[in-house]
């Protein structure tokens, strides 16, 4: 048996094929997911998604949504996500060094709502670097 998994952000599909297994960032931490999983609803944190399609794993940045499983399908609403193989790892670690100099900054100037962007930005470029890897 298989997983359908779809990855649906506002204007396009990410990912939509089968997958034997299904790695979440949720908010609790990380999700696994199997064929006859039990039922979910579940919120996702900014991170990687890993899938897995015939041995190989594929990652895919995501920046937050919810993910639904019933019935050996996998339903992925995220409000960004980018296909790891497409990220250009030194842009991606560039963006990480550009984001913890923003949070720095931020931080030096004890504006909380400047920290709490600065932090987000930073974890999403984090997130990125991570896929490309």
């Amino acid at each position: 048996m298989t997983l359908t998994v779809r990855v649906i952000t506002p204007d396009k599909t990410v990912w939509d094929e089968t997958a034997q297994e299904v790695i979440l960032p949720s908010g609790s931490g990380q999700l696994g997911i199997l064929t006859d999983h039990a039922p979910l609803l579940t919120n996702l944190d900014i991170g990687v998604l890993r899938v897995r399609s015939d041995k190989e794993w594929k990652s895919i940045a995501i920046m937050g949504g919810f993910a639904e499983v019933e019935q050996n399908e996998v339903k992925i609403l995220v409000n960004g996500a980018e296909l790891g193989d497409s990220i250009d790892k030194e842009s991606a670690q560039n963006a990480v060094a550009e984001a913890q100099k923003t949070l720095e900054q931020a931080t030096a100037s004890g504006d909380r709502a400047k920290q709490m962007k600065a932090t987000q930005g930073l974890k999403k470029a984090k997130a990125r670097l991570q896929a490309a890897s």
